[in-house]
């Protein structure tokens, strides 16, 4: 799970952005305007921003040189607008913004982009890590990893089975129930089994069930599933 900023002036396009990427099984903060995105960011750094470019109070742009002047430009900052140019796209990524987005933003693009953002934050976290580590650490001796013993193997299938038993026990539907109620129970279940232990992800719900990402997100509304909440209960 990431943290994400979404800084948009359009209460709409910020209300979807955060639906989406909650379902995902991110942490999602918004902000209506740079004035907002700026105590949001001084309170700590996001994993993600995605920025707007044209607001009310001050442009993305504007906000993105801020950052880039006062060395809080930490974390990868994604652009969105449906009205700029070529020119701006140039500049904000000559800033330091390492993608653009063109509104109305698809659903795939979006993933794709916020997928190859987070790859990078994880990427430039690592030099800190590093660079962090105590200087006098003691070496780390490594070694051949041993198997356990096959005790503590067959205890450990045991408790496998035992959950996989326990999943199966929760399936109590009752053969009473018209076909049309005992199968929207079990369809039900089925998702929330899939998003409680796929963290809420939707992609990876939608790959192991087999749907479209859109059906899947039909499905789960026709069926009042809530994917945050499971998102939630599974982290």
């Amino acid at each position: 799970m990431a943290n994400i900023l979404v800084v948009d002036d359009e209460m709409g396009i910020r209300e979807l952005l955060s639906e989406i990427l909650s379902d995902e099984g991110h942490a999602v903060q918004t902000a209506e305007n740079a004035q907002h995105a700026r105590q949001l960011r001084s309170a700590g750094a996001p994993d993600l921003v995605l920025l707007d470019i044209w607001m009310p109070d001050t442009d993305g742009v504007t906000l993105l040189k801020e950052w880039q002047r006062d060395g809080l430009l930490t974390m990868p900052v994604i652009m969105m607008s449906g009205h700029a140019t070529i020119d701006t796209a140039v500049e904000a990524t000559r800033i330091g913004a390492m993608n653009f987005l063109e509104k109305p933003i698809s659903l795939q693009k979006l993933l794709k982009a916020v997928q190859q953002g987070l790859v990078r934050s994880q990427e430039q976290a690592r030099p800190m890590l590093v660079a962090a580590r105590p200087v006098n650490a003691q070496p780390v001796e490594v070694g051949v990893a041993l198997a356990p013993p096959l005790p503590s193997m067959l205890a450990t299938a045991a408790r496998a089975n035992l959950g996989a038993a326990s999943d199966i026990q929760t399936l109590n539907l009752s053969f009473d129930l018209p076909l049309r109620e005992a199968r929207d129970a079990f369809e039900r279940m089925y998702f929330e089994h899939h998003l409680s232990r796929e963290g809420g992800s939707m992609t990876r719900v939608a790959e192991k069930t087999g749907l479209e990402r859109t059906h899947l997100y039909r499905k789960l509304k026709q069926l009042g599933v809530e994917p945050g909440k499971l998102s939630k209960k599974g982290g």
